[in-house]
């Protein structure tokens, strides 16, 4: 074989296997080491556009430009995939948007390397999901806290000497509670769109690296409960109650972890979020946490005893846009984001979240981070 060819496969078969990597989903680049383009595939074309021409004129500096990863670049992508054989994730910036690549290196015997970049093709399903929810949400929203507005200047210039004083404020008061109970749930919309975004742009794993930090969990929590305790006590759309009532702790002085402060108190907010608003008010809520893989991770529950899910619910947990079909869920307000989001955080962060629940009964979600190691302090200056 000449060098720099791209392998042939062994086979007597009459499958042409130029048409099959011209009909892969995916797009499909191939690189010789000196940089020069000599496959690409008609998904690939699809998605590069004008920008593929370039490249097979100028080879591996054009596509490079292409780039969108900040903290690295292509030329050192391309060295990493050379020393190992896992592929290289990374994304393209074509149009404003990023596309997920991943870089591989081709090693045979008597031949110099070859670089395979495979591009996926963007799916805009989330995004129209996305925009789907967004009218819904906010459009609504808009309209009802513009009607209580309304209705409460209504209210004061026609009644202004049948109603007292003291009923007029009643009823400003308890309107104004409504269109804070609206305002508040677009809010809370808007913020969980920004964070989709950052996940969507592959910008999740950069935030982590650069805000991961040694964190004692129990003083952690203790700070995040002081601050979070009134916003969980006061749902929109649900009757005040004293949250830390409900609450149980159970976590060792000694457990440190390694994460994203700001990324773990989201997630925590997500899943007690979730623990009040299906559970009866007396329900017990705990969260517990301890050392476990010989000190490696800390594992960290938070169990409710609320309505549980059903199993044929569970895929749709973690999934964005997606809710349990059960009727006390249903009843409640939210948009299927919150476990999608906390998922992602999570893994960001180098760990793992699932859960148990049986119907009924109670609910447990399950973190797990890695621990602190001093050595971090190191490997980060």
């Amino acid at each position: 074989m000449s060098s720099d060819t791209v392998p042939t496969p062994n086979t007597s078969s009459n499958l042409n296997y130029a048409t099959v990597v011209d009909r892969l989903g995916e797009g499909l680049l191939i690189f010789k080491s000196d940089g020069t383009l000599i496959l690409d595939n008609a998904t690939a074309r699809q998605i590069l556009g004008t920008n593929l021409a370039v490249v097979r004129q100028q080879g591996w500096a054009a596509f490079a430009l292409l780039v969108g990863n900040e903290d690295v670049s292509a030329d050192e992508i391309r060295a990493k995939a050379l020393r190992q054989t896992e592929p290289v994730p990374f994304h393209l910036k074509i149009a404003d948007a990023y596309v997920p690549c991943w870089a591989a290196a081709i090693h045979e015997e008597g031949s110099n390397p070859l670089i395979v970049i495979s591009i996926e093709r963007s799916d805009w399903t989330p995004l129209t999901e996305l925009m789907d929810n967004l009218r819904k949400e906010a459009l609504p929203a808009i309209e009802d806290a513009r009607g209580h507005a309304n209705f409460i200047i209504q209210i004061a210039e026609r009644d202004k000497k049948s109603v007292t004083a003291e009923q007029l404020g009643q009823r400003v008061v308890r309107f104004a509670k409504l269109i804070s109970n609206e305002m508040q749930n677009l809010q809370n919309f808007l913020q969980k769109l920004h964070r989709l975004e950052v996940v969507r742009t592959g910008q999740m794993e950069k935030t982590v690296k650069l805000n991961a930090k040694k964190i004692n969990l129990a003083d952690f929590v203790e700070d995040f409960l002081e601050e979070a305790t009134e916003q969980l006590s006061n749902l929109p759309d649900r009757e005040e109650e004293d949250f830390r009532d409900r609450l149980h702790i159970d976590i060792d002085d000694n457990l440190n972890v390694k994460a994203s402060a700001q990324q773990l108190e989201l997630v925590l907010l997500d899943i007690l979020h979730n623990a009040v608003l299906y559970s009866p008010k007396d329900a017990k809520i705990q969260i517990r946490a301890f050392a476990t893989n010989q000190g490696r991770n800390v594992q960290m529950d938070i169990i409710d005893e609320g309505y549980g899910i059903r199993e044929r619910e569970y895929d749709r947990v973690f999934t964005l846009f997606q809710r349990a079909r059960q009727p006390q869920v249903l009843a409640e307000f939210g948009y299927g984001m919150s476990l999608a989001l906390a998922k992602a955080s999570i893994e960001a962060m180098g760990g793992r979240i699932w859960f148990s629940s049986e119907e009924g009964v109670s609910t447990t979600f399950s973190i797990k981070l890695p621990t602190f190691q001093e050595s971090d302090n190191t490997q980060d200056k």
